[in-house]
């Protein structure tokens, strides 16, 4: 079996003592010193593990809390012991006919929460096997019966159940999650967790081995999830599993895979430490379990690798009572420890008891102390990392280092969305941003939101693979002759020549664009009267392209109130407006309700007023929010008035790209199911593109394509807009990552190119003045575009970002772009009607 015990390759004395004299210098040790130390012994053990010591003392020293290993005072709570993957190490998943129901019920939950709160508990540990509904009928069943559509939905709901009625605060382990699946867990749990376990892929793909048969414990997924929890910026546990049939050097691999996560995303609140131990009556029951002098290698050199940040921790129950040693190994923490319930997962050790385990650390010369589930800088950085409805139920047991109070009482409190009061902060920036500009260049948090930048620099790629010179005659051809054929991948490389098309061959590709254009709409080159609303610009998803976004106390934040959007809606009315496009940050202190709320106000205010409203970015978090689907919060929206969305929050839809512009907006899938489920629902919406960043033709491509195969599908696009990058304010161009923008070239290659690759499913093409300037804007119009956009009246997001190009134009100065494009103007509606 690839189970078994793996030979490890002999290492010198010489390769350890020269890792260990890096190590002492304060280097940064590559695989191979880390893998090498691994096998230290005898004094190179020793030096190893005093080494660890002393970069984990610093580390408690910067945290303010010298001296101190932690622990968690909780109840397990194993919600469901079934599951669909089949690993062979396991006990705690079963079969249906062995366990009274495929679920504890909400009482049974709240039974073992409320006793564990009664004995000075405050965390609820919330263990499940992964999806059981898709393997076992017999959980279907039970959760159909109960109205939840999966775990997921009712394990969101005990998880509020459990806040209100018993104080505890939940830690929830249901393994493989989404990205959608963490959006809507994060405003119920403090923290979240997964072990990585492995990265060797052989032991989940090979027949024999540890995971073989559990889709979950495919290596490449568990990190996508690592990295979706960064994203969703969720606290979040990990952790190896040692001893069950990987290298050395596989082990390295995945410690460098977590601190990888960590630096990007700075999400990772401890690395947990384990050792196998066999259990009866499993696959591996004669595998031979992982040496604590192994495990005690293994922490000391995930400490040096981790550094004085992390927190790390070893289960006490499965060390054989070597608490002195992993102490000495670097671990700051016991981890989850119970006075209650047992180690349903290993049951066969219990934990110790908390006066012994106190005993236990003294004598290693370090005292115990409480945490919570969530880390105290966590804690500290809740408006960060807490939703605002879990922020009470955390500072009720937390001091004001973030630790727990050992003798706060756990008392169920509402889980509720804060009253939030609008119309604070720059509320003026609309108006202010042309006159007196930015308070400050950035954002106060600019060093750790956006997570770290020397990970972010690594992770984008090069200018693209280069394309036949002989293929640009090719692509002129077929874009005289069928240009939406462009987007067929049998053509790929004549598109990718056009899209880096120059010189007269640029002029050629524009004329011909500009040809199928008045082919297609006409000469009239269309505008709406409109005015843009953003409502708030608090956000702390940490895009990395955006300058709009501020936290609540920096100069340049603010929210509007209801009652502002709607008295804005009403002078834009006045002012001949027909459109309002309403959209702001993802503001955590909102209520969920704000959304409806505003679209109401306005139709309330001015019936007739079109409200072209909320990004899927938007859509998709209140959704999670409220707890409901993406289709059912349309339905909402819609109900309240909502007439259309704006295709924003697109930028490029390949996630390369993506997971390194935005770092924590939804991945490409879940937009294009967020504006798919609009369009069934008869709410149409523009689309983008945003261009010009870290970026290549061959994501351009891309795009276009995704947006094609989605208007093949439903028909709701009304235009496209072509957002050129604004770079002067932007963090990842700040941070020297992104080009300095889109270059003249890239620019009417984009709008010609977007007019021939969605002719026939996209007739309308609008350039952004905003962004292009007015001289830009006759350049493409005279390159493939019909469309202005519209009057704004205000606009925030480019002119933050550093657009020199105002916020308003009227109609008048409308008309004149036209004219200079040697056009007439028409006024149309926000569905291009007349």
């Amino acid at each position: 079996m690839s189970s078994e015990v793996v030979a490890q390759p002999v290492v010198g004395s010489a390769e350890i003592g020269r890792a260990l004299k890096r190590a002492a210098a304060g280097r940064a040790l590559d695989v191979a010193e880390a893998t090498a130390l691994l096998s230290a012994s005898g004094e190179a053990f020793d030096e190893l593990l005093a080494l660890a010591s002393g970069v984990r003392d610093a580390g408690l020293r910067d945290a303010g809390r010298p001296g101190v290993i932690t622990f968690s005072k909780k109840v397990f709570i194993p919600l469901t012991r079934l599951c669909r993957d089949r690993c062979h190490y396991c006990t705690f998943a079963t079969v249906p006919h062995r366990l009274p129901a495929a679920y504890l019920d909400r009482d049974e939950v709240l039974a073992i929460a409320r006793q564990g709160a009664a004995l000075g508990c405050k965390e609820a540990l919330f263990t499940l096997g992964d999806r059981p509904e898709e393997r076992w009928p017999a959980a279907q069943q039970w959760l159909t019966e109960r109205g939840y559509g999966s775990t997921i939905d009712y394990l969101r709901a005990v998880a509020i159940a459990v806040l209100e009625e018993t104080g505890l605060l939940p830690h929830l382990n249901p393994g493989v999650l989404s990205w959608a699946d963490l959006q809507r867990l994060r405003p119920v749990a403090p923290s979240m967790g997964m072990m990585l376990e492995t990265t060797a892929t052989r032991l989940w793909s090979e027949p024999g081995g540890p995971h073989y048969g559990s889709p979950d414990k495919e290596p490449a997924v568990r990190l996508r999830v690592l990295a979706d929890a960064g994203r969703v910026g969720v606290p979040f546990t990990t952790g190896i599993l040692i001893g069950i049939g990987e290298t050395h050097a596989e082990r390295i691999d995945a410690i460098f895979e977590m601190r990888r996560s960590a630096r990007e995303y700075g999400h990772l609140q401890e690395i947990i430490v384990q050792n196998f131990r066999a259990k009866p009556d499993t696959a591996m029951r004669s595998t031979p379990d992982a040496s604590v002098r192994d495990l005690a290698a293994t922490v000391a050199v995930t400490r040096l690798l981790m550094g004085p940040g992390m927190r790390i921790q070893a289960p006490p129950n499965l060390i054989d009572a070597s608490f002195e040693l992993l102490v000495k190994a670097g671990i700051d923490d016991w981890g989850g420890v119970s006075p209650l319930t047992p180690d349903h997962v290993n049951p066969e050790r219990p934990w110790p008891h908390l006066d012994e385990l106190a005993e236990l650390t003294k004598a290693a010369g370090f005292e115990l102390r409480e945490r919570l589930t969530v880390y105290p800088n966590y804690v500290r950085g809740g408006d960060r990392w807490l939703d605002p409805r879990l922020q009470p139920h955390v500072r009720a047991l937390a001091d004001e280092t973030g630790m727990a109070v050992a003798d706060a009482p756990v008392v169920g409190r509402p889980w509720q969305e804060p009253e939030v009061e609008g119309g604070t902060g720059r509320v003026d920036l609309h108006r202010e941003i042309d006159t007196d500009g930015r308070a400050e260049d950035r954002r106060g948090d600019f060093d750790t939101v956006y997570g770290d930048w020397s990970a972010v620099g690594a992770a984008v790629g090069g200018a693209g693979p280069a394309v036949s010179v002989g293929a640009f005659a090719a692509g002129l051809r077929i874009a005289r002759e069928n240009p939406a054929a462009l987007l067929e991948p049998v053509h790929e490389e004549a598109a990718l020549a056009l899209l880096h098309a120059d010189g007269a061959g640029l002029d050629e590709l524009c004329r011909i664009a500009d040809d199928v254009r008045r082919d297609t709409v006409g000469d009239d080159v269309t505008y709406v009267v409109n005015r843009n609303i953003n409502f708030s610009n608090v956000c702390y998803v940490g895009c990395r392209f955006c300058a709009f976004a501020q936290r609540e106390r920096d100069a340049d934040a603010y929210r509007l109130s209801v009652e502002q959007v709607a008295d804005r809606a009403e002078e834009a009315w006045r002012d001949g407006a027909t459109e309002i496009c309403v959209q702001g940050g993802i503001d955590p202190q909102l209520p969920v309700s704000v959304y409806p709320d505003l679209v109401r106000a306005v139709k309330a205010r001015v019936p007739g007023m079109h409200v072209h409203a909320f990004s899927p970015m938007e859509i998709v978090t209140a959704a999670a929010k409220a707890g409901v689907s993406v289709e059912d919060w349309l339905i909402r929206l819609r109900d309240a008035g909502l007439d259309t969305i704006p295709g924003t929050a697109a930028e490029i839809l390949d996630d390369e790209v993506r997971w390194v512009l935005t770092k924590g907006k939804l991945p490409t899938s879940a937009w294009v199911e967020t504006v798919e489920a609009a369009h069934r629902l008869g709410i149409r919406s523009s689309s983008t593109m945003m261009y010009g960043h870290v970026d290549h033709p061959r994501h351009w491509l891309g795009h276009f394509r995704v947006l094609a195969g989605l208007q093949d599908r439903t028909g709701g696009f009304t235009e496209f807009v072509a957002l050129p990058f604004v770079h002067t304010n932007a963090p990842i161009y700040l941070a020297g990552i992104s080009r300095a923008g889109a270059t003249w070239r890239e620019n009417r290659v984009v709008h010609a190119m977007a007019r021939l690759l969605l002719h026939g499913r996209i007739p309308n093409i609008q350039c952004s003045w905003v962004k292009l300037g007015d001289e830009g804007t006759v350049a493409m119009l005279n390159g493939g575009c019909n469309d202005l956009g519209g009057t704004l009246m205000e606009e925030t997001i480019s002119r933050m970002a550093g657009s020199a190009h105002g916020s308003a134009r009227t109609v008048e100065q409308l008309h004149a772009i036209a004219e200079a494009a040697g056009r007439p103007a028409r006024q149309r509606t926000t569905s291009y009607v007349r």
